[in-house]
């Protein structure tokens, strides 16, 4: 097929494709990737605890070696998604592994408390270049009546990430203390090796970048690869009505997501995820310290923490259906105010009963919130941009990430675990505010009919 087909014909052939076992794979090595990442994330829920014992630190201190991760990860954020639109998806997508699993290795071997918070700044850069890079990937590779179930899915391999983090947390600080621990989470990102062989560029970049010859070839291998997996029966015709991006203007800058058909968006997006995630973190990095501050041992902390983490999955499978059966928006408002109630009732949990309750069902929202935030946010800006403007979006939430659990640090000394869980759900209240405000459905769209 020649260049002049495939200048104008990218998004048509990716949108008529049948999902068969090529995607899946491509998804399962995106989404095995995220789970490892994910892990590395979470794994300071477990282990800060320990930290803060081994080093001897207040809670002002140890809020602030809880934020260093974020503040990584709005660099990352900000930094990897102006990349992968000016170097392609899978470029940075690798160097994102190389540097986290590095820094994890790193973080083994601190010798004291600062060198661990420039580890984990390190460790966070990576994390926060691979999760918007991840998304924009499986959204460009998914046809629309698919895409939001596949990204709900893969943000399901946070929790699944979280609950494996605390396992081997669970598992390893008894054994060798919490070096082994970030020792063990450092190792997956020779799983760089994989996705270097197996997953293809974007040919949607591809076209968008002018790159034409290179994406009809990608395209040609992709459909090549489908066709086998369908036993050799001819692929559908392609989709008639899809505006290829790349007949469009190709410049696009910061600045351009406050042009006009772009501004309301950057705006609920960048509040919904600014308020979600300083929600989000605020609480979770410090549910497994509150829990020893309570009285609860390292091993029984940890224990709970991943017993209440279990309703996440049941959360993200849930936000999975409702993202394509009642749409984003609805789903996300009803995440978001969920995660509000739920918390506010696990700050005033009176026994343990309560606590493992509430504890679960404020999981299952907040799981399900991530879930709704990574389908949504990269189908509101153009191929040119999305991985610019999900990055940005992102970044906007590490500042979120990064305040919460400082000033979690600070003020609970004065207002105790209910204020603290009462500030958290008010959070939540405001990024579902936005959403409601200025939010619109992209559900069953074709990326370009989105952004045209």
């Amino acid at each position: 097929m020649g260049d002049s087909t495939a200048r104008v014909g990218i998004p048509q052939r990716l949108e008529r494709l049948p999902l068969t076992g090529y995607q899946n794979i491509i998804f399962g090595i995106i989404a095995t990737a995220w789970f490892f990442d994910s892990m590395d994330l979470g794994m300071l829920t477990f282990v800060l605890g320990s930290l803060k014992t081994y080093f001897n630190l207040n809670t002002a201190q140890a809020g602030l070696l809880s934020s260093m991760s974020f503040l990584g990860m709005f660099l990352g954020a900000a930094v990897a998604g102006m990349l992968a639109d000016r170097f392609g998806r899978k470029l940075v997508f690798q160097w994102s592994m190389v540097l986290w699993g590095t820094a994890s290795i790193l973080c083994a071997f601190a010798g004291n408390v600062q060198s661990l918070m420039l580890y984990r700044v390190l460790l966070g850069f990576g994390m926060g270049m691979e999760f918007p890079i991840g998304q924009s990937l499986v959204s460009e590779f998914i046809p629309a009546q698919h895409r939001g179930r596949y990204i709900a899915l893969l943000e399901g391999f946070w929790p699944i990430g979280f609950i494996g983090a605390g396992i081997l947390a669970y598992i390893l600080l008894p054994m060798g203390g919490w070096r082994w621990v970030f020792i063990a989470e450092g190792i997956p990102a020779i799983f760089v090796l994989i996705i270097r062989r197996i997953v293809p560029e974007s040919p949607r970049w591809l076209e968008d970048a002018g790159r034409y010859a290179e994406a009809d070839r990608v395209m040609t291998m992709i459909e090549n690869k489908v066709r086998e997996h369908l036993g050799g029966k001819e692929l559908p015709a392609p989709v008639a009505g899809i505006v290829s991006s790349a007949t469009r203007e190709r410049r696009f800058s910061f600045l351009d997501l406050w042009a006009p058909g772009y501004v309301k968006r950057t705006i609920m997006v960048w509040s919904l995820w600014f308020f979600a995630l300083l929600g989000y973190y605020g609480l979770t990095t410090w549910l497994g310290a509150l829990l020893q501050q309570a009285g609860y041992p390292v091993t029984k902390s940890v224990f709970y923490t991943i017993l209440i983490s279990l309703a996440g999955i049941p959360g993200f499978f849930t936000s999975a259906y409702l993202v394509e059966a009642w749409g984003r928006k609805g789903t996300c408002v009803l995440m978001l105010l969920g995660s509000a109630v739920m918390a506010y009732f696990y700050g005033t949990a009176a026994n343990q009963t309560q606590l493992i309750i509430f504890g679960l069902a404020m999981q299952f929202f907040m799981f399900g919130m991530w879930s709704v935030l990574y389908a949504y946010t990269p189908e509101l800006y153009p191929t040119r941009a999305r991985a610019t403007g999900a990055g940005f979006a992102s970044s906007i939430g590490r500042l979120g990430s990064l305040i919460g659990p400082y000033v979690v640090g600070i003020i609970l000394p004065t207002i105790g675990h209910g204020g603290v869980f009462g500030l958290g759900a008010i959070a939540f209240i405001v990024a579902a505010a936005a959403v409601v405000v200025l939010g619109e459905e992209t559900k069953g769209k074709v990326l370009e009919e989105i952004s045209a």
